[in-house]
């Protein structure tokens, strides 16, 4: 076998542990004594799903980067105006376009974007700019065509190629100073549905279809210096529909016709095909980003009319492993409107209602694997508050299936059995928060209540009334950094609104993307908070699978159950996550445990041979 030596002409160096892992220390090899191997920083390149687009669609427009894109236009059963921003986790919805329309070219960033051209009754030379909110119109492209690309800022952008039958694909490129498009010198191959990435004045033009070329589908590349277009090293895979992000000396390629999940990356000279390719094949999508991080979203998956699906391209030594649910070990008894405590692997679940039995006193603990029967507690009940840890756990109000159908008894679990201790609030479908000697809960029902209440470890005392009075609301944090999360409000609408406690009173913050009612408590903290499952809409029933992670500013999708539901029992800390029990349609209980763990970054050598 050849030496390391002999193959690149230099030693491998000597050490007892591995060096800093960072960029500086990328392609390097060296020899661990400690370990006895040979190892290497290399580069891991790699898609992941993400969260999906509102609307599917596909002939979008995009532009921006990987953690904040923007999207735009496109086709999906009928012309689209939709808007939709990327924070890096999820869409949310955007002011819609002026002017529904499809295969339009894009530019800018996501607060201050570009859009032009496309498709409407015929090709268009409208312009439309967008601030964050809104868009408005710009000036007129000077040659109206649809399948155009487009790269740069929003008053310095930059459009070539395209169509505009009857002439076909072109050639034409068009600068933009903000106000006005300008023509400038064709490039040298006419194509449309081709992929563009750089600024004004150094750009790169990949791809596209053209029925002069052979084969149609082409393998052509150009630079654009702000002058002229000169050729390149074309890539390795011919393509058209395809998306790109990136610089003039630093780019990506991806997904197109007849490769639909190709990626290749452009290092300003050559091209190399990655290992990594699209999850979802697909042509005519949008694209975002750089080299490093990409974006790819909506497209055309044949033979389907248009798909919403979203990932991430990540090229660059650090490894990303995604948030993610997995299956846990089923519960000994199948309910909802349970509750727990804990987190995973020693998670706690009570209480509960059963189908064919009614209200339950069953408590049973998590080892990370099982669940094992525990003395029950004393009031069978359900719809309650619970929170704290599998050997302090508290459990307050509820329903005990005794009229009025609701009580304020209040339970304390020391690791091995329950004992009543003083009454707290008697409301049913309330949020909790807390320790078992210093707990807080708030809202529910009769009504939509904003009362909450303070738990000692002794006597419960009168907080701060909620601003938005609600039931089924979750709950996270602690008693003097509390979060009340979505929730119902009269006569049954869901709602996203967060509020935050300080130990006084509640501060309305930033609002969940997605309105549901929910029954986790116990979750999470102010800056790294949790939320998962509950009931979107009814009737028809539609199950919140979405599990959403909180930064201490806003909140992002990241992850989803694999079993959507309802009125499941839920624990835990943002990176650890419990979810378990619950309801996936009426009339129905189930035993499904899912275990939650958020995504993470990590930088490792790889381990070339061993000694």
């Amino acid at each position: 076998m050849a030496e390391y030596e002999s193959i690149h002409g230099t030693r491998v160096r000597y050490l007892s542990s591995d060096p800093t892992l960072d960029s500086s220390t990328e392609g390097q090899v060296w020899y661990n004594s400690t370990s006895g191997t040979n190892k290497a920083l290399v580069q891991i390149k790699a898609w992941s799903s993400s969260g999906n687009l509102g609307t599917s669609r596909y002939d979008i427009g995009g532009t921006g980067t990987q953690t904040a894109a923007l999207g735009a236009g496109g086709y999906g059963g009928s012309l689209r105006n939709n808007t939709e921003e990327y924070n890096g986790f999820s869409w949310t919805a955007g002011g819609n376009l002026g002017t529904a329309r499809y295969g339009l070219g894009m530019a800018g960033t996501q607060t201050a974007g570009l859009g032009f051209g496309g498709f409407v009754t015929g090709p268009t030379n409208s312009t439309e700019e967008y601030n964050g909110t809104s868009w408005t119109a710009g000036g007129n492209l000077g040659t109206g065509r649809r399948n155009i690309r487009g790269c740069g800022l929003q008053d310095a952008g930059l459009a070539f190629g395209g169509n505009f039958p009857p002439g076909g694909p072109t050639g034409l490129t068009e600068e933009y100073n903000g106000t006005a498009w300008s023509e400038q010198n064709d490039m040298t191959n006419a194509r449309e549905w081709l992929s563009g990435f750089g600024i004004q004045t150094a750009a790169i033009a990949a791809g596209g279809a053209a029925p002069t070329l052979s084969p149609p589908n082409t393998y052509v590349v150009e630079s654009y210096d702000g002058t002229n277009w000169t050729s390149v090293n074309n890539m390795n895979t011919g393509r058209y529909g395809l998306a790109a992000g990136g610089i003039q000396t630093v780019g990506v390629v991806f997904g197109g016709s007849p490769s639909p999940t190709a990626t290749e990356e452009w290092d300003g000279t050559n091209w190399t095909t990655s290992p990594a390719t699209l999850a979802t094949g697909r042509t005519q999508l949008g694209g975002a980003g750089t080299q490093s991080a990409a974006l790819a979203f909506g497209g055309k998956p044949p033979p389907s009319s248009g798909t919403a699906a979203t990932e991430e391209y990540n090229s660059n030594i650090n490894a990303f492993t995604a948030a993610a649910w997995s299956s846990g070990g089923a519960l000994g008894t199948g309910r909802y409107a349970l509750q727990g405590a804990g987190t995973t692997p020693a998670g706690l679940g009570f209480g509960g209602y059963e189908i064919s039995v009614g209200y339950k006193n069953e408590t049973e603990e998590y080892n990370g694997s099982s669940w094992s029967e525990q003395n029950n507690m004393n009031t069978a009940r359900g719809y309650m508050v619970g929170f704290g840890t599998q050997t302090a756990a508290l459990a307050s109000g509820g329903n005990d299936g005794s009229p009025p159908g609701k009580t304020s008894a209040t339970e304390e679990y020391n690791g091995s059995s329950w004992s009543e201790v003083n009454n707290g609030n008697d409301q049913v479908k309330g949020g909790g928060c807390g320790t078992q000697t210093a707990g807080l809960t708030f809202g529910g029902q009769p009504g939509a209540r904003t009362d909450t209440a303070e738990y000692d470890g002794t006597n419960w005392t009168t907080g701060g009334a909620l601003n938005t009075g609600r039931t089924t609301i979750g709950g996270g944090g602690t008693q003097t950094a509390g979060m009340a999360m979505c929730g119902e409000t009269p006569p049954s609408n869901r709602v996203s609104n967060y509020e935050e406690y300080n130990g006084t009173s509640w501060t309305a913050g930033s609002n969940l993307t997605i309105a549901r009612n929910v029954f986790v408590n116990g979750v999470g903290t102010q800056t790294a908070g949790l939320m998962f499952g509950g009931t979107i809409s009814s009737p028809p029933l539609v199950l919140g699978n979405a599990t959403e992670e909180y930064n201490g500013t806003s909140w992002q999708g990241v992850a989803n159950l694999a079993t959507g539901r309802t009125k499941d029992g839920g624990t835990g800390i943002q990176t650890a996550g419990l979810s378990f029990g619950g309801q996936t349609s009426p009339g129905n209980d189930v035993t499904n445990t899912e275990e939650f763990v958020t995504g993470s970054e990590t930088i490792t050598a790889s381990t070339l041979t061993t000694s």
